[in-house]
């Protein structure tokens, strides 16, 4: 028999986008198809990065270690102590992963005990990265949605949470420049996210895969890491942070992050991936140092991003609420009705791709009603090239026109 949690997984979002656009010629045939559904970055992978895998090409020949080199290690930790303030110690508290995916899903299959009393829960924010939601139910472990509405700013209100759920959380999500919404947690809510953890014991995994990507210089999003060094916690204590260098350093192929925080829950971490068979080649931890050590393309990245939200958010503001985020590359934009069939029509009209922020989102009850916070939203990826994101923009705003 299968693990049982498999059947509780619902298709991933893209697989649903497919299948929505199934049979429709877009735009009749007469534009180019322009996907603005997918956060993919498009920029050039840094030289750096290029030129480290070419040189370190022969270290294939050599099995890697789980926990990757002691360079890698440093050099990770060096960067979390530039950015954050906090420098993890190398050799307990920081492990290399295959990207944040992986690392987001196989935390919490070494975390949770499904066999506790009263059963595991996992609390994680709607609208969300799947994953967090497939990680949980294949660990046999419950999920517990947190809507992120516009009335609470996009912001995980844990007043909601219930002493009996807060007594079962094993592990609670936060993603932080949040995906698709764009809110970031500031330093009063992470004293409120250490305290309940304090109390009730959970770990808390923080997603920061768009940490890089602001539109400020000098003014970068408030990790985990720095919120626990402004509150005396520099041992990370149940705080584990993951980030990558898919979104910061544009090389989602390389499949490179890490997971840094307490080192209690890194032992386990590291032993649970002894068996699970994901050691990071040596060519790309030597690619992966290059690029931590590096950040004058991080600049540039943010540059090149900024100059797409500068062209796209006004406009596309005037015919939709589509607000400026704190961070990260996605508009996150009410369409004031029904968000997939906007979606299908508007790919049907003009062949531009946004994802439903239906497919993003659960329903979750709410006092004595049940909601659904992604429902009349759509995700705009602002990851294309410049030129294609105007084209874009003007197409949406001629189908919004048209169907006024």
């Amino acid at each position: 028999m299968p693990n049982p949690g498999l059947a509780l997984t619902r298709p991933y979002p893209f697989a649903r986008l497919r299948k929505l656009f199934e049979g429709i010629a877009p735009a009749g045939g007469r534009l180019d198809p322009i996907s603005l559904g997918i956060g993919e970055p498009c920029h050039p992978t840094p030289e750096c990065i290029k030129k480290a895998i070419v040189d370190n090409i022969a270290s294939m020949s050599a099995y890697p270690a789980t926990g990757g080199s002691a360079a890698l290690r440093e050099a990770i930790a060096d960067w979390c102590g530039r950015r954050y303030g906090l420098r993890p110690d190398p050799a307990s508290q920081v492990l290399p992963v295959l990207g944040s995916r992986e690392a987001l899903f196989s935390l919490v299959q070494c975390v949770v005990d499904p066999t506790a009393a009263g059963g595991a829960a996992v609390v994680m924010p709607v609208p969300f990265y799947q994953v967090y939601e497939g990680a949980a139910f294949l660990a046999g472990a419950s999920p517990v949605y947190l809507p992120l509405t516009r009335e609470n700013g996009y912001k995980p209100d844990l007043s909601s949470l219930s002493e009996e759920t807060l007594a079962r959380t094993q592990l609670m999500f936060v993603c932080s420049p949040d995906n698709p919404t764009g809110s970031v947690l500031e330093l009063e809510d992470w004293k409120k996210l250490f305290a309940l953890s304090d109390r009730f014991g959970f770990v808390i995994a923080s997603d920061e895969c768009y940490s890089e990507i602001y539109f400020e210089e000098g003014h970068a999003p408030m990790g985990a890491m720095t919120a626990a060094k402004a509150c005396g916690r520099d041992d990370l204590k149940n705080i584990v942070v993951l980030n990558s260098l898919s979104k910061r350093s544009n090389a989602p192929g390389m499949r490179s992050g890490f997971v840094a925080g307490d080192a209690r829950i890194i032992k386990d971490f590291l032993l649970y991936r002894t068996y699970h068979g994901s050691a990071m080649n040596p060519m790309i931890q030597a690619a992966s140092i290059a690029a931590w050590h590096d950040e004058a393309h991080v600049v540039e990245n943010r540059r090149l991003y900024k100059a797409k939200f500068d062209a796209a958010q006004p406009l596309l503001n005037e015919v939709i609420e589509a607000p400026m985020p704190q961070a990260s590359f996605y508009l996150w934009a009410d369409v004031a009705g029904d968000d997939e069939v906007f979606a299908r029509e508007l790919y049907r009209e003009t062949g531009v791709t946004v994802l439903p922020g239906s497919y993003l989102s659960r329903d979750v009850a709410v006092g004595d009603q049940t909601i659904n916070p992604g429902v009349g939203y759509v995700r705009i990826a602002l990851v294309a090239e410049p030129e294609r994101i105007v084209e874009a923009v003007d197409r949406i705003r001629g189908f919004v026109h048209a169907h006024k």
